[in-house]
């Protein structure tokens, strides 16, 4: 039970570093002068693994935290 509930703080943390490394989706000031498109590419291969980093996550600490409900 201990290892569960430390799996869950520690996907907690994750997962509260991972959401908050997502970029904003609208291009601000940026898309004004056309300066939004220039590493979009990267960018997007990059919030892509982030996207899928975060979902493990989430996913993870979910499943710790139905864990430790039905043992509790």
């Amino acid at each position: 039970m201990i290892f569960y509930l430390i799996l869950q703080q520690l996907s907690a943390i994750l997962l509260i570093i991972a959401v908050m490394l997502h970029s904003a989706k609208a291009d601000g000031i940026a898309g004004i002068g056309g300066q939004a498109n220039v590493y979009g590419n990267a960018q997007k291969e990059m919030e892509k693994g982030l996207d899928q980093f975060t979902l493990i996550v989430a996913v993870s600490f979910i499943v710790f935290s139905l864990l430790i409900a039905w043992n509790s």
